[in-house]
């Protein structure tokens, strides 16, 4: 609760709503790799879940290590590369561990209430998505990206 409002009492809001805006966007492109690929896995190779989970998971990672870079915190250069990917892959690597438990967890009781069980692996990951999503924003917001240098307005 801190996190949120620390963000919410700061200078420029409006970058921060449309930093989080950007962020979900990347976000959604590596959940529908993650999803895509975790699908083809599942059924077509026929892996268990627990391991394609951590390889759609680890390519989402990739994915949004270099769309955040890119896109969503460009001015943050203050640490060398290698450090914001070693902090990046820690944070994911530890909702990588949230995502597992959570799809674990909730795929059997989820599959009681499927007409085929076989798929409840997806809402169990649509609901795991979307409470790692809020780990990863806050940690990388506050410590892979640390203190951003807003751009300053014309006038």
């Amino acid at each position: 609760m801190k996190t949120i409002t620390k963000i919410m009492h700061q200078p420029n809001l409006k970058n921060e709503i449309s930093r989080f805006a950007r962020f979900m966007v990347v976000g959604l492109s590596g959940t529908l790799l993650d999803f895509i690929i975790l699908y083809l896995l599942k059924h077509f190779l026929h892996w268990p879940t627990l391991p394609a989970n951590v390889v759609s998971y680890s390519c989402r990672i990739i994915n949004n290590y270099f769309l955040n870079c890119l896109w969503v915190y460009p001015q943050a250069k203050l640490k060398q590369n290698l450090t914001r990917l070693f902090q990046f892959s820690l944070i994911s690597l530890s909702g990588l561990v949230l995502n597992n438990l959570l799809v674990l967890i909730l795929e059997t009781p989820v599959a009681k209430f499927m007409a085929d069980p076989s798929y409840a692996y997806i809402p169990a990951k649509i609901i795991a998505t979307g409470l790692v999503l809020l780990w990863n924003f806050f940690a990388n917001r506050f410590w892979t990206f640390g203190k951003i240098v807003q751009k300053q307005s014309a006038g």
